[in-house]
């Protein structure tokens, strides 16, 4: 009695198999790889006083007739604390916010972010960086936007953070906002 040999077309189907079985164990040596990162601060948007940390840079022709600044692009390089309050010492600055949001909503108030969370002294993650873009509808009492990378320990990042406003000064325009922030990375 011989041995039947394989038909060309089991063989490609067994190595078909192997490929796709081969790409999952190394998907899933990637995701046991990954590390997940809460972090949790407070930006602080300063349009007032002697040393903002907001700047507008640029309006349309109609921004200042519209009742949501529409067209208004503002740079930022805000500082990023434990605590809300800007002034206390128990709220240690552990980075800056910088990069720019327009104000992109013509009917209700809605910025554009684009921004780098950028890690300094005060930080386990001194050097390091996360992006984040996105829409921030402020009248939402929770927003989220996209973190599209990061840099140093965060590298390869992605992930959403959620902001909440804890403080808003219409006056002033000063605002302080709660961010919370949910990474996968390397």
């Amino acid at each position: 009695m011989t041995a039947a040999s394989p038909s060309p077309s089991s063989c490609a189907v067994s190595s078909s198999v192997a490929v796709v079985l081969l790409a999952l164990l190394a998907a899933s040596a990637s995701a046991a790889a990954e590390k997940e990162t809460h972090l949790r601060f407070y930006w602080h948007d300063v349009m007032s006083g002697a040393s903002p940390t907001v700047a507008r840079v640029a309006e349309a022709a109609t921004t200042n007739a519209s009742a949501t600044s529409f067209g208004a692009v503002y740079v930022m390089d805000d500082p990023l604390t434990v605590g809300p309050d800007l002034a206390t010492a128990s709220s240690r600055v552990v980075g800056r916010a910088q990069g720019m949001y327009v104000c992109a909503g013509k009917d209700s108030l809605s910025l554009l972010m684009a921004m780098t969370f950028v890690f300094g002294d005060g930080s386990a993650y001194n050097g390091s960086s996360v992006a984040v873009v996105g829409p921030n509808q402020a009248a939402m009492a929770v927003r989220e936007m996209a973190v599209v990378g990061g840099t140093g320990a965060f590298r390869f990042a992605r992930g959403y953070c959620q902001a909440r406003t804890y403080s808003f000064d219409a006056k002033t325009g000063d605002a302080t906002v709660e961010y919370n922030v949910y990474l996968r990375h390397n």
